[in-house]
Parts: C-alpha cells; structure tokens; sequence
C-alpha cells in the first residue's frame, strides 16, 4: 500500500476512484487497487462510460453480439453494459462496504444525462437504475440541477441511496444539502430505515478554476492575475463551512439520533487542468477527516508517487476561503455567471458523450 496514501487515508479521506471499464474488471485491475491504493469506492459518468466501451470493443464484444442478437435497442443495449460493469464493481467492494458499514465500498452510476432538466423522467431513471443493479452499494448519481432538486428528494425518501453531482456553488450546495434532508425526513416518516440511505455531495473543484481564470484573464489587472488558481480549492473550502453548519443544526441532529447517516462532501473534477498547477493540489489542499476524493487515475498515481500530505488542509480556513471570493467580486468576477454557465457546461458535456455512446453502439449493432 502506497504510504501517501495511507497517508490521506489517515486523515480521513475516502479515496475513491473516478473510472470504470470492462478492461479493469476483466484484468483484476479494480481489485488490485483496493489492495494496493487505499481505493474504497468508484465513481462514473456518462464520459467514463463513452471512452470505456467506445474504446473497449473486444471486452463487450459478447454483450453487443448479444444485444444485436435480441434486437435491443440501443439505449437498452447501453444500459445493460454499463450496469453490468457497475453490478461487478458492487460486488468486488462489497467486503469493503460490509467492513466500513456502509460508509465506503460504493459505486455510483448516473441517470441519463439528457433527463438533467426533467425531474419526473429523473425520479422514474434512477428507481429503474436502483432496481436493474440490484446491489446495495449502489449510488445513483443525479445532477444538482433546479429540475434535480425534487428529484433528489423523491429518490431519498424512495429509500434509494444517491450521489448528487454536478455541484458549483455553496449556493446550490445548501439547496441540495436541504433536498436531501427532506427526503431523509419523507424516508423516516414512511417508516423506512435511515441508517441504509447513503449521499455524497459532488462538488466540482479544477473546472471552477478553470473558468474563473479564463475571467480573470479577461480582466488583465495585476490583482486578478494574482487571484488565478485560488477559486477552486477556496469554493470547496466554503462548502465545507456550509457542511459543518448542517451537520450542527437541529434538524440534522434529530435525524441522525434516528439513525441516518452524513451526506459526506466528495470532491470531484480533481484533476489539475492546467500544468502550472501541481498535479496533487485538488487532493492535499482538500483533505479533511469524513470528506471523499475521487480521483481519475493520474490524479490517484500522482498524488501516491509526490503528493505532498501535511494533515486536515480545510478545517478552520472558511474566513481565508471567503476573503478570495470577497477579492474575486471585488475584481470584477460575475461569480453567480460563472456557476450558472458551468453547470450548463458540465450538463452539455455529459449529453455529449452520452449521444458519442449511443452513435458508437448503434454502429456495432448494424
């Protein structure tokens, strides 16, 4: 095991990793790196899934013959290979989630991402999801969207477990953190139990950077030439004081005495996308006793071969985190613009690679 990360496991980070292919279940690559890496969960999304089976042909071949076979249309076709290779991952992390109690060994899986401004067909896409997994280590993962919200709520109270994703702002965070409440409340009073409803929060991190840079840029002043890189792991670090402010109110308390479980903050998008930046900075400059990580793999094998762990890098910053954003509004940042214009980013990104899927798979069904 990779003594840095033992490291940030120390501290309290979950890693988990932000991949999944047919090629690392076949290979024994998955398991290796929950022996060798400290890895105690995995996330997907539409992009991972689009580069895995369009680049992973020979390893779904029998899958697709199959499907051509049973004249599955293509969306069926998508759907059963991805939940087969998240099934799989459910099941090699089980002895994880069993040890952790729940706390670890989850794999998420996202509705279709082109249902991310409709909240009925999102409610009815992760019950579906839920159901064709089968597996109680399953996250469905449903954006933070207006239309989302509800949708988060309906699902919590469902019983079913969920990864809420696409998470810009504190904002937005907050509207989340309270649709997750209200659904865990709609679960108590259904009578259903709240200690097997698990949530994480994903809250981007490097694409906030990369676009309040690109604003900073457009601004050319010597103070917002120095504010460049500071955004990301900052927002973050406010989210973190908004997630300390839920876990001390009485509601949160009155739930948890009935057994339910953190929604924990997971920072995702943490691979560095520009190089000036170090290769670590999304993953020690965020590690904090109950948070998650997930990380693509160069991410993970960077921050396991130089990652520069020095402890819990964001207790107690909220006040230099706030200065940041109080000097980036100060300079003559639209803030409310930028998050508004990521998540339709983030949103578009997914259908993108949803649609590449589906064109790909229609091709190998003739």
């Amino acid at each position: 095991m990779s003594d840095r990360l033992k490291e940030l496991s120390d501290v309290g980070v979950s890693i988990w990793l932000d991949d999944l292919s047919r090629e690392r279940l076949v290979s024994g690559n998955l398991e290796q790196m929950l022996e060798t890496d400290s890895v105690v969960g995995v996330t997907t999304n539409p992009s991972i899934f689009d580069k895995a089976i369009s680049s992973g042909g020979a390893d779904y071949a029998a899958q697709i013959a199959d499907a051509k076979a049973r004249g599955l249309a293509v969306d069926e076709a998508i759907r059963t290979m991805t939940t087969y290779d998240v099934r799989w991952a459910c099941d090699l992390l089980k002895r994880v989630y069993e040890k952790s109690q729940g706390y670890d060994g989850r794999v998420s899986i996202e509705v279709d991402p082109r249902m991310a401004r409709e909240t009925i067909p999102t409610i009815a896409e992760a019950k579906a999801l839920h159901w064709t997994v089968d597996r109680e280590n399953v996250l469905i993962k449903i954006p933070a969207t207006v239309e989302g919200l509800p949708a988060i709520t309906a699902v919590i109270g469902e019983g079913i477990s969920v990864n809420v994703t696409l998470i810009f702002s504190v904002e937005r965070y907050k509207a989340v953190m309270d649709a997750w409440l209200t659904g865990l409340e709609a679960a108590q009073a259904a009578g259903k139990d709240l200690s097997k409803i698990h949530s994480v929060a994903s809250f981007f991190v490097s694409r906030v950077d990369s676009a309040i840079d690109a604003e900073l840029s457009k601004i050319g002043t010597d103070q917002a030439e120095a504010l460049k890189g500071e955004a990301g792991i900052a927002n973050a670090r406010l989210a973190w004081v908004a997630y300390e402010e839920m876990v001390a109110s009485d509601r949160w308390k009155a739930l948890k005495k009935a057994g339910a479980r953190e929604q924990r903050p997971l920072w995702a998008s943490t691979g560095v996308k520009d190089p000036k930046y170090s290769d670590d900075r999304y993953v020690v400059e965020l590690a904090a006793p109950g948070c998650v990580n997930t990380m693509p793999e160069a991410t993970l094998e960077a921050v396991k071969d130089h990652g520069n762990i020095h402890g819990d890098t964001v207790s107690g910053t909220g006040p230099d985190a706030q200065r940041v954003f109080d000097d980036l509004a100060a300079v003559g940042v639209d803030l409310d613009a930028v998050f508004v214009g990521l998540e339709t980013e983030g949103v578009e990104k997914f259908v993108e690679a949803w649609d590449d899927l589906i064109e790909n798979v229609k091709k190998a069904l003739g």
